[in-house]
C-alpha cells in the first residue's frame, strides 16, 4: 500500500494517538498503549488522510479531517481490545492480547477508555452532523457482535447474513469515517455518499479476506490462532459456501468442533471445494465496486493511493 503522499501525517498521528490515550491510572494506560505498540498498518487512518487530500481543491488536510483519522484508530483499536475478550483471542499481531497479560476485566475497562476518549475528541469536533456519523459506528459494533453471537454455530447461516454482520463488525467504521472525511470538507453531499459507498465496499471485502485468511494462513503469518474464527463459532464465507457441497460439515458444526481434530477436518473440507476461490470472488466484487467509484468520479492520478488501497486487500492473500 502506497502512503508516501501522507507519511508525515502518519508519522504526527503516532505521536498524537499516544498523547490521545493518557490517563491517569498507570494500568489503564499501560493496557490501552499494549495494543497500539504492537503496531498496524494504520490502513483506516491512512485511507482518511488519503481521501482528504483528494477532495480538496489545494491538496490539504485539514487539522478537524487529521484528528477524525486519530479518533477512528483509537475506534478500531477499542473494538479489537473487545472482540480479543469475546473470542478467547491469546494474541494479536503476534504480541499477548491485553486481557492474557492484565485480565479480563481490565481489558473490559481498557476499551472502554479508549471508546471514551474516542467520544471526548470527537465531540471536540464540533460538528453534529460528523458526532452522529461516527457514533453509528458504536452502535453497529455492538449489533455485529449480537449478530454474530445469534449465528453461533448455525450452519443455516446466508452469505447474506453474513455480509451484513461483516459491514456492523468492519465496513461500517471504514464507511462512516470515509463519509465524515468529506463531511469535514464542508463541499457538496454528493461526496460523501460516494465515499460512504467506497468504505462499505472496502471493509466487506477487507473482511471477507480476513476470514479467508483464518482458513489458509498460519499462526506466525496471522500473529494469531488460525482456525480461530471456526472454533468460536464465527461461520465465515469459505465454510458457508463448503456447506452446500459437504454434506459432513454440518455434522462437525453441531458438535461445536468439539472432537479431536475437528477444525483442521473442517479446513480440509474447505480446501477440497472451491470455496476459497468462490470468497475471492466476492470479495473482488466489492474491491471493483470501491474502484469504480473512483474512476469514474475522481479519476485523475490524485486518485492512485486510493485505488492502491483497494489492491493491497486482495494482494494479501496472493
Amino acid at each position: 500500500m502506497k502512503t508516501e503522499s501522507i507519511s508525515q501525517e502518519l508519522k504526527q498521528l503516532e505521536k498524537n494517538l499516544q498523547t490521545m490515550i493518557a490517563a491517569e491510572n498507570p494500568i489503564l494506560y499501560s493496557a490501552a498503549e499494549q495494543l497500539f505498540n504492537a503496531g498496524g498498518k494504520r490502513i483506516r487512518p491512512a485511507i482518511i488522510l488519503m481521501i482528504a487530500k483528494l477532495i480538496n481543491k489545494e491538496h490539504n488536510i485539514s487539522t478537524e479531517q487529521k484528528r477524525l483519522a486519530e479518533i477512528t484508530e483509537i475506534i478500531h483499536t477499542a473494538s479489537l481490545v473487545h472482540d480479543d475478550i469475546v473470542d478467547n483471542c491469546d494474541t494479536r499481531r503476534g504480541k499477548g492480547t491485553v486481557h492474557t497479560i492484565f485480565n479480563n476485566k481490565i481489558a473490559v475497562l481498557a476499551g472502554d477508555f479508549l471508546f471514551a476518549q474516542s467520544s471526548w475528541y470527537l465531540a471536540n469536533l464540533n460538528n453534529l452532523k460528523v458526532v452522529k456519523t461516527i457514533s453509528k459506528i458504536i452502535t453497529d459494533f455492538a449489533e455485529g457482535e449480537v449478530q454474530q453471537g445469534l449465528k453461533s454455530f448455525d450452519n443455516l447461516i446466508s452469505i447474506q447474513e453474513y455480509t451484513e454482520k461483516s459491514f456492523y463488525k468492519t465496513a461500517s467504521l471504514i464507511a462512516c469515517s470515509c463519509k465524515a472525511t468529506a463531511m469535514l470538507n464542508y463541499d457538496n453531499n454528493s461526496k460523501e455518499n460516494d465515499f460512504y459507498l467506497y468504505g462499505k465496499h472496502l471493509g466487506l471485502a477487507f473482511q471477507i479476506i480476513d476470514d479467508i485468511l483464518d482458513i489458509t494462513g498460519s499462526t506466525e503469518s496471522l500473529g494469531k490462532p488460525a482456525g480461530l474464527d471456526l472454533k468460536n463459532g464465527n461461520l465465515t464465507a469459505p465454510l458457508i459456501f463448503t456447506l452446500i457441497e459437504k454434506k459432513e460439515l454440518p455434522k462437525i458444526i453441531n458438535r461445536e468442533f468439539q472432537s479431536q481434530g475437528d477444525v483442521l477436518k473442517a479446513i480440509t473440507l474447505i480446501k477440497q471445494t472451491n470455496s476459497i476461490q468462490k470468497a475471492k470472488d466476492l470479495a473482488e466484487e466489492h474491491i471493483q465496486l470501491a474502484i469504480h467509484i473512483l474512476k469514474t468520479k475522481y479519476n485523475n492520478k490524485d486518485n492512485r493511493d486510493l485505488i492502491s488501497v483497494c489492491y493491497h486487500v486482495t494482494d494479501r492473500i496472493n
